[in-house]
């Protein structure tokens, strides 16, 4: 557990030690304390690295840029970020931070990260479950979104900011809504990315088995493939019930190639009984881009965060162990063809991070805010419409939530749109509006 100090439940909000960063010199590094234990039940702090723009007195203040995981730290990508957007860094001056549990102070679970690696959806091993879950001990339940919440408001505090601009790409966006949610009158605007919804992930997946069939059968038309790769990949389920490493075989590439580059080809043979080559798909997914140390995306702090803030089959974190896979089963049982088809039943229930709070030890886990309309600010919700990880469907849905959404799904883009599109529409989109 990387508590920095035990000397009490902690400091006043400032950022210590501010120098260059010594991997991007053109960047000031600092450190943020935070009491580990805001109950102050267990003692301590942690420190968390900030990295931030030098120009201290921007025009429009603080553009707070949140990354993805849960487990990805911000510190090391602020580079990468200010190219990104760089046109809007004469008015804002750009904050980045490692959530606890990220970055230099990773959760680490080394079977658990070999297992999964950045995947959300890869299966582990019942092993490194246990081992993980053994890893925090019982001081895993603070290192939910609620503490990373805090924390940024004790960031803003720091930063001396009456209100922060807040950028959050997936679980970003989440925490982001959530932020906005516990802070309303700290909020200047939002920019939500590849959009997770504010009540948290489905850990059964119901957007993304459906949606996966209309992505694949859009990157066919894109790039004249003669096969339905939606047919086949449900008739490849049928056959060898491998669904949920599938899906995240998919989610891992769509990082690759947006449009799915060789998916129908490979789908069309394994349904006609030759896996071969889904078999090597499955590989160099697992090792090409899954693969990740704990300092570029902890499962451990990914495990931790999403077994206490997501409701499952069985309800919270708080519910015993014991009774957990009765009602996964039952809830297998309810499912519907309709529901998870190009997949099944299985698939849903059988998703790795599901199937690691499944085993996660009982542990009080934060009270969720109740479903609610963000406050009245500008809003930006962006997508990719190759999306399978937070299809689009979810933006949309999201929207009914906010006064006056303003909405850009982009062509021929999956997750990630300012990180990763080829397509500059989502980035002029998000300077657009950054800018109004």
């Amino acid at each position: 557990m990387p508590i920095a100090s035990r000397a009490g439940r902690g400091a006043a909000a400032r950022l210590s030690g501010q120098a260059p960063c010594p991997e991007a010199p053109g960047f000031i590094c600092g450190t943020l304390t935070v009491p580990f234990d805001r109950s102050g039940a267990a003692p301590g702090t942690l420190g968390l690295r900030v990295a931030l723009t030098g120009n201290s007195a921007a025009p429009r203040g603080d553009l707070l840029f949140l990354t993805g995981g849960p487990g990805q730290p911000g510190g090391p990508t602020i580079e990468r970020m200010a190219g990104r957007l760089e046109p809007v860094l004469k008015d804002y001056r750009l904050v980045m931070f490692d959530q606890r549990g990220t970055g230099g102070g990773a959760l680490q679970c080394p079977g658990l990260q070999e297992d999964m690696g950045s995947s959300d959806l890869a299966v582990p091993r019942r092993q490194s479950i246990a081992d993980c879950a053994a890893a925090p001990g019982p001081d895993d339940r603070h290192y939910s979104t609620a503490d990373t919440v805090a924390d940024i408001d004790l960031l803003r505090r720091a930063l001396g900011a009456r209100k922060l601009t807040l950028d959050g790409v997936s679980y970003g966006s989440f925490v982001a809504q959530r932020y906005a949610l516990a802070h309303p009158t700290r909020v200047a605007r939002l920019v939500l990315d590849s959009v997770v919804p504010q009540q948290g992930f489905d850990p059964l997946d119901l957007a993304a088995l459906p949606a996966t069939a209309g992505v694949l059968r859009a990157a066919c038309r894109a790039t004249g493939c003669t096969t339905d790769p939606a047919a086949d990949l449900a008739a490849t389920v049928r056959r060898y019930g491998n669904g949920a490493r599938i899906l995240s075989a998919l989610t891992g590439y769509e990082f690759v190639d947006p449009d799915y580059g060789g998916v129908p080809e490979i789908l069309h043979e394994a349904a006609a009984g030759r896996p071969e080559k889904l078999l090597e798909f499955f590989e160099f997914v697992h090792r090409e881009v899954d693969a990740a140390p704990a300092e570029e995306l902890s499962q451990g702090l990914h495990s931790a965060a999403l077994c206490a803030d997501s409701r499952f089959p069985w309800g919270t974190t708080d519910t015993p162990v014991d009774v957990r896979p009765t009602a996964l089963d039952r809830t297998r049982e309810r499912l519907t063809a309709e529901q998870t088809w190009p997949y099944d039943p299985a698939t849903a229930t059988g998703l790795g991070s599901m199937l690691v709070c499944l085993h996660w030890p009982r542990e009080q886990v934060p009270r969720a805010p109740h479903r609610r309309k963000l406050p009245d600010v500008p809003v930006l919700l962006l997508g990719g419409d190759r999306d399978i990880s937070t299809p689009y469907e979810l933006l949309y849905e999201q929207a009914e939530l906010i006064h006056h959404p303003q909405i850009v799904i982009v062509p021929g883009a999956a997750h990630s749109v300012q990180n990763r599109a080829e397509n500059p529409a989502g980035r002029q989109a998000v300077q657009e509006f950054l800018l109004r």
